[in-house]
Formats: structure tokens, C-alpha cells, sequence
């Protein structure tokens, strides 16, 4: 696996190696040795799949608040998404910061979402799916988000035509926190 840091401090795309003969190719998603070898949680906890329908879906901006604070490892197993990870830590020189990448069962790129950091994804093509590994299991009270249309933010989304669920509507705006 090749570990390529972000703009936002802690947060990783890593790209599979493949290793490919006449039968096809075989890649590691996932290594605990490598993983605390870059210094990030190798803890796997809950694994959930997300199946999307039609391009353009949103799903975000979420985060599991204190202290179920949770680290995210994301993968397009079918379609494409433009993933996106907001850094909600105080202490961060890149406090509020986004970053988005897409992410393909064919550009074989995972995302490493730290703890402190909101994520969401949109759709690019019809019935996506996404698979996430997080570091703790769900706890609905400390479960949190912020609006994926959010001024505070300013995300460029590469679709405006837009599925978004009631809850994610309903999420509050960052600044009045």
C-alpha cells in the first residue's frame, strides 16, 4: 500500500498495490502492521456497507462526537464517489478545512479519515457502493453532523442536482455552534 497524506494533517488516500498475473490481481486493503507503521489506528470495530441508487446522492457530513470520537477507512467497491472529510479539531491548523477525492473500484484509492473529522461522499454514477471500516462501533448519542451545503465549508460538489436524506438536511449550520 502507497500512503499519500492529504492537505489535511493525518488524513491518508492509500493506493493498493496490485499484483497482477494471468488470473487477475490481488491487493491489500488493509494491513494492522502497516497501518501503525504510518503512525495511524489499525483498529477495525464495525464494518457497513452504503448502496446509493442514483448519482447525485449525498451522504454527510457525519461524525461520532467525544468520546466515541471514530477513524474511518473509505473504498468504492462499485461506481464512483467524490469523497469528501472536514477537520472538525480546534487544535488543527487546518480547523475547518475540506478535502475531497474520487474514489473508484478502478483507481484502487481508499481514504483514511482520522479521528475529529466529518465525512460525507456524493454519488458520481448510479448505484454506487461504499464500504467503511471504523475504529469504534456506532453510538446513536453521540452521533453528529454538520450541513453538506454548510457557507462555513464552501464544498465544491461535482453534482448540484442533489438526493440528500431529512436527517442530513436537518443537520445544524457549523457557526452557530
Amino acid at each position: 500500500m502507497n500512503f499519500l497524506e492529504t492537505k489535511l494533517k493525518g488524513a491518508f488516500i492509500i493506493e493498493m498495490m496490485r499484483l497482477e498475473d494471468e488470473r487477475g490481481y490481488f491487493a491489500r486493503s488493509f494491513c494492522q502492521d502497516e497501518f501503525q507503521q504510518e503512525g495511524l489506528n489499525p483498529c477495525v470495530a464495525q464494518c457497513n456497507v452504503s448502496f446509493n441508487l442514483h448519482k447525485g446522492t449525498i451522504r454527510g457530513m457525519h461524525y461520532q462526537d467525544y468520546p466515541y470520537w471514530e477513524v474511518k477507512l473509505v473504498r468504492c467497491t462499485r461506481g464512483m464517489i467524490f469523497d469528501v472529510i472536514i477537520d472538525l479539531r480546534p487544535d488543527s491548523p487546518t480547523y475547518l478545512e475540506w478535502t475531497g477525492v474520487k474514489l473508484s473500484p478502478e483507481n484502487y484509492r481508499l481514504i483514511y479519515i482520522p479521528e475529529g473529522f466529518a465525512h460525507g461522499f456524493q454519488t458520481i454514477e448510479d448505484n454506487t457502493e461504499v464500504i467503511y471500516q471504523m475504529s469504534e462501533c456506532y453510538h446513536p448519542e453521540c452521533s453528529k453532523g454538520v450541513k453538506w451545503d454548510d457557507p462555513t465549508f464552501d464544498i465544491d460538489w461535482p453534482i448540484s442536482d442533489v438526493i440528500v436524506s431529512e436527517k442530513d438536511t436537518n443537520f445544524p449550520w457549523w457557526r452557530v455552534r
